[in-house]
């Protein structure tokens, strides 16, 4: 076992080949040492277990109380909302409602993996579609993971429960063709949302950026554009808040072929690119797709996709090019290289078009 410093405890690798680490946690009411035990199958994990119990304990969590559901997803959520946008917290509010509904009352170490099952055949019963179901139980692995870490359950009953199968097929992601990006290059007009669309097809960028964009994120050659805010909307009203996640603070390498864009848009004196009627303040997302749609409707020989399939676009050509995962999931913003390799299909489509 080795030693470490006072109050991080000892790990020693156990003979079924876990990792173990044990600390003492002040004394029992009879004086004896009180001693916790993080289990895992690495070093690190056992590790991060410790974090954890510690970061809670500065937080003032009471880790000898036996937390019901709707305390500790309280505690959870309190935690959590620090690293989502505003508009993610709306979302996550309303499914963490309908989790307090059925488990709010009882005691967090008693619900087992059945019980998850059961409420997640409920929802399908219900006619609730395959991404509540998924939101749900994201949720509850993301609630118990926390709740295990701090050693106050043994075991993660989200993980442990069945997997729902889908019952619809998987929609495929839509991605311009290599023909229609080039139309698209060719004959959009060289007004704000011309130049906002080539820029979204030859960045990435969501749309949810590019109308948060001010002139100061561009720089003055074009070559790069810093993604520092996005637009969310938050009980209906466009607000300027934080990008979608902390991989989503970025600077965008523009192509030599479109920095001409980047510097018109740039060439404005408002406080925002797309900031349309009242003053100091982005349009809303309503706006910006009717006007998209209103400008693809005038190049013949392009379907009318939403916004978002520029970034799909992007994506896909920049894989069709070569390059490698973790260079592309950088540029796009993603969290994950699995997040990236959702859109592996949509170049296999775009192949077919070439």
């Amino acid at each position: 076992m080795a030693k470490r410093m006072n109050g991080e405890g000892s790990i020693r690798k156990r003979s079924d080949g876990r990792w173990e680490c044990r600390i003492m946690d002040g004394y029992t009411e009879n004086g004896q040492p009180k001693v916790r035990s993080f289990y895992g199958r690495t070093k690190a994990e056992v590790r991060k277990k410790l974090e954890d119990f510690q970061a809670s304990k500065n937080a003032g969590i009471n880790l000898d109380k036996k937390y019901t559901f709707a305390e500790w997803s309280t505690i959870w959520f309190e935690s959590h909302k620090k690293m989502i946008t505003p508009t993610t917290q709306e979302s996550y509010k309303y499914t963490l409602k309908r989790l307090n509904n059925y488990f709010g009352d009882r005691k967090l170490d008693e619900i087992k993996p059945l019980d998850v099952e059961m409420f997640l055949q409920g929802l399908r019963d219900e006619g609730r579609s395959d991404s509540a179901l998924a939101q749900c139980r994201g949720m509850l692995f993301q609630i118990f993971h926390k709740a295990e870490a701090n050693d106050l359950v043994r075991k993660n009953a989200a993980f442990y429960a069945e997997k729902m199968r889908s019952q619809n097929p998987v929609k495929e992601k839509e991605a311009f063709t290599a023909d229609e990006v080039r139309l698209l290059m060719e004959k959009l007009p060289k007004d704000k949302m011309g130049l906002s669309i080539r820029l979204m097809l030859g960045t990435g960028m969501r749309s949810q950026e590019i109308m948060a964009l001010e002139p100061r994120h561009i720089h003055e050659d074009g070559s790069v554009i810093e993604i520092r805010q996005a637009t969310n909307m938050i009980k209906g009203t466009t607000v300027v808040g934080r990008p979608k996640s902390r991989d989503s603070y970025r600077d965008v390498p523009v192509p030599p072929n479109l920095r001409w864009c980047a510097i018109q848009l740039r060439n404005t004196d408002k406080t925002y690119i797309w900031e349309v009627g009242k003053k100091d303040c982005p349009c809303n997302s309503s706006y910006f797709r009717k006007k998209y749609k209103e400008t693809l409707r005038k190049v013949d020989g392009v379907r009318l996709l939403n916004p978002h399939n520029c970034r799909h676009s992007y994506i896909s050509h920049m894989q069709n090019l070569g390059v490698d995962m973790d260079t592309i999931k950088s540029m796009a913003g993603h969290s994950t290289v699995n997040m990236t390799q959702h859109y592996l299909h949509v170049q296999e489509k775009i192949r077919r078009h070439l």
